[in-house]
């Protein structure tokens, strides 16, 4: 028991001895910092150098684009109506959906026997019309020679009886013939007036039936015009939409049957904000007939039209912002009413400004320029674009002279930096066309033919395409991105 009492009072004795050395190590080494930092023995600390990609700035012309979108319309649509009621007998042969017509060609045809009889039947009134108004007629040449055949016996009785009054007067006739030749020519008179008063009630027949005549030919003309409006015809070449009739059907008059779409005359209809629309028009305040490319993106293949801008619209819809625009499309290859398209107009040049990625420009609208001895500048410049990720600023000054490609936390102005140029080295491009095995090549041919939405002519590019040896990879991505492949 005394040694291990002895042994762990050794113990104790060695650690505190242990301890009270460190205690003193720690004393020493502290008195010689404090010595040091009076002395100023330390070593001076060394200034950090970032590296950053430069690129020299170039002041010029620029185009800016403005990218909106919008949506394909008709500027020329018909709404083919039924003319008359009655049964679809007849129907075109491409009266259907998608069915291509040319103009004048008849379209619909309605069961015409309604409007064949009541146009027989005006043929007929107005045949009895006409040998009514020639009865009439004659009528009027025979009470006309009535007439004259009773004034010249009203003369008669006229000449007698100044005879009798003659013969009076010399004492040789009497007065009862006198008086009787007076009777004879009152008679005549009244003869006369009476013919007189049929002549014009044959006049009048002959105008009731001259106007009786017009009617009937009037209603001839009706009778016409019903019996054609049982056929329709296309006003234009077009495209047929929306049809809903088939042959048999009973059509009442004015129902719609289809809609016909001019494919030539479309327009895209697209919204600005109005900050943007103030850049596009001019001093004058008129919209100036920009060029507008119109893209349909369309599996990788895109359909790109070119349009002008031709008007604007007169008021702000409810609930909107900003102004809606229309552009007239010139050759809308493969484009279709409804197709909602990215659109792009160009801006008037702007002189004087630089492209700089949008990466270069910090928050507070100032560029950081390479300076003597590698130090960094803080550069204040006047925003006027954004495209994509470049950025179009005004900065007179820098033409020339270095810039920052990328800010970051760690850069600011009065810091050196290391600048890293372009060695001129283009890196290799993507490849824009690949080969394809065949088994890759067959599934991409056969969701093709099989996808009723792509439109046909562009059904037809594609697949002529991936009967290449190389066919695009943008267009082997997205189809293969659909096909879930």
């Amino acid at each position: 028991m005394r040694f291990f009492r002895r042994a762990l009072v050794g113990l104790f004795l060695l650690a505190v001895t242990v301890g009270l050395l460190a205690m003193a190590g720690n004393t020493i080494y502290g008195a010689l910092e404090a010595r040091w930092a009076d002395t100023g023995t330390s070593q001076p600390q060394r200034e950090r150098v970032f590296s950053a990609e430069v690129m020299t700035v170039t002041v010029g012309t620029e185009t800016p684009v403005l990218t909106a979108f919008g949506e394909v319309r008709s500027r020329r649509t018909l709404e083919l109506r039924a003319p008359a009621e009655g049964t679809v007998i007849e129907l075109a042969e491409g009266f259907e959906e998608g069915g291509a017509v040319t103009a004048g060609q008849v379209l619909m045809r309605i069961d015409p026997a309604e409007a064949q009889s009541s146009r027989d039947t005006a043929a007929a009134d107005l045949r009895d019309a006409e040998n009514e108004l020639a009865e009439a007629v004659a009528a009027l040449d025979l009470a006309r020679d009535d007439v004259a055949a009773a004034q010249a016996q009203a003369a008669l009785r006229q000449r007698a009886l100044d005879r009798q009054v003659d013969l009076l007067g010399r004492g040789v006739g009497s007065a009862a013939a006198v008086d009787t030749a007076e009777l004879a020519a009152a008679s005549a008179d009244q003869a006369v007036l009476s013919r007189r008063q049929a002549l014009a009630q044959a006049v009048a027949r002959v105008a009731q039936s001259e106007t009786a005549l017009d009617r009937r030919r009037i209603a001839l003309s009706e009778a016409e015009r019903q019996l054609a409006q049982t056929v329709l015809r296309a006003e234009f070449d077009g495209i047929l939409s929306e049809v809903s009739v088939v042959a048999g059907r009973l059509v009442n008059r004015n129902e719609q049957a289809a809609r016909l779409i001019d494919p030539e005359a479309l327009e895209v209809a697209f919204r600005i904000s109005t900050a943007h629309y103030a850049q596009l028009v001019g001093a004058d305040g008129i919209l100036p007939g920009a060029r507008v490319d119109v893209i349909l993106d369309v599996f990788g293949l895109d359909l790109t039209a070119e349009a002008v801008l031709t008007r604007e619209s007169g008021s702000v819809e409810a609930g909107q912002s900003g102004r809606l625009l229309f552009a007239r499309i010139d050759a809308p290859r493969g484009l279709r009413v409804g197709d909602f398209v990215r659109v792009e107009v160009q801006e008037p040049p702007l002189e004087n400004v630089a492209r700089l990625p949008a990466a270069a420009l910090g928050s507070d609208g100032q560029l950081l320029a390479l300076g003597a001895e590698d130090r960094l500048e803080a550069v204040a410049v006047d925003l006027l674009r954004r495209q994509g990720d470049d950025v179009l600023v005004r900065a007179p000054d820098l033409d020339g002279r270095e810039i920052v490609l990328a800010r970051t936390p760690v850069l600011g102005a009065g810091i050196r930096v290391n600048p890293v140029r372009p060695t001129g080295e283009q890196a290799a491009p993507e490849p824009q066309t690949i080969f394809l095995d065949p088994d890759r090549r067959a599934r991409l041919i056969a969701y093709v033919e099989g996808n009723g939405f792509i439109p046909a002519d562009v059904r037809a590019r594609m697949l002529d395409q991936l009967q290449q040896d190389a066919v695009p990879a943008q267009m082997v991505t997205r189809l293969e991105s659909r096909m879930g492949s």
